[in-house]
């Protein structure tokens, strides 16, 4: 039992470490993360992702499975959490993205990776993935009806992805300086998300605080009851289940805020549900981990 905890605490604690120091810096500095983030969403990002495809065989097929059960909690969490947005009568455009839309990047990866090895990497850009074309087309379209899907072929991270899926079928492989290069610069994606994530930490406005509380508790239990849902029809192996417990258990996605601030729909309440839930994970992470983690 104490073995497990200590190891649970070692998975989480250079993510939130990590986050606590962008926060404490952003504290003492006031910095604009709008050039950084637009830089780590562009460039190191699908480095990452191009990286991990290419590093070793992608086995696609392994995965489809897994990429079917992260569309089904993620989908999910939005009808599951409908009759709660009907009962209190909340605007269901401000409360079920940031439900549906988990924080698969900045949290997932790192987390992913500290909790299963460099193995759960793959699978982890899978859900990643998963998580973005689906915020990128559902998640628009539930905030704007004349959103176009094919928009997301501009991306970066789609196009590193199919340039990393050609890579990996065909067999390509680049000359070692080359691969290195890409390599050294995809591993600054995930401290870079951290610390990104814990400067926003500091817009929390607790004005909204019910509503960001609800959430704290809303996403990851809509998101575990649709992967508990998904497991009793398909199941999934013991490994691919602990993975999809994580996924589902993550907190909403920053870009939520993006999001509602490009769509005016009640950018100030959406930030308070996610970094509001972004601290309630504190809390939920580690449960999760217990249950997830063999023992």
């Amino acid at each position: 039992m104490l073995e497990l905890m200590l190891r649970i605490l070692g998975i989480i604690f250079p993510v939130f470490a990590c986050a606590g120091i962008g926060a404490a810096y952003g504290y003492r500095f006031r910095i604009n993360l709008g050039v950084i983030n637009q830089i780590n969403m562009d460039v190191f990002t699908p480095l990452l992702i191009f990286w991990v495809l290419i590093d070793k065989p992608f086995a696609w097929g392994a995965y489809v499975t897994l990429a079917l059960a992260g569309t089904v909690v993620v989908l999910g969490s939005g009808l599951v959490l409908l009759p709660l947005v009907w009962l209190f009568k909340i605007n269901a455009k401000t409360f079920l993205p940031p439900m549906m839309f988990n924080n698969s990047g900045n949290m997932g990866l790192p987390l992913m990776l500290f909790a299963f090895g460099e193995t759960a990497l793959q699978a982890g850009v899978v859900l990643f993935l998963v998580e973005m074309i689906l915020h990128f087309t559902v998640g628009m379209f539930i905030l704007d009806h004349r959103t176009r899907p094919w928009t997301l072929l501009k991306m970066p991270m789609i196009q590193a992805t199919i340039l990393g899926l050609i890579f990996s079928t065909l067999h390509i492989t680049l000359p070692a300086p080359i691969a290195n290069t890409l390599k050294l610069m995809g591993q600054v994606a995930i401290p870079l998300m951290l610390f990104a994530l814990g400067v926003r930490l500091l817009d929390i406005n607790f004005r909204d605080w019910k509503l960001g509380v609800l959430g704290a508790f809303a996403a990851p239990l809509s998101g575990i009851i649709c992967a508990l849902a998904f497991q009793m029809v398909m199941p999934l192996n013991q490994e691919q289940f602990a993975w999809l417990l994580l996924f589902a258990a993550l907190p909403p996605a920053v870009l939520n805020v993006l999001v509602s601030e490009r769509y005016k729909q009640e950018p100030e309440k959406v930030a308070s549900i996610v970094l509001i839930a972004n601290l309630g994970s504190l809390i939920a992470i580690p449960l999760t981990l217990y249950f997830a983690l063999p023992h």
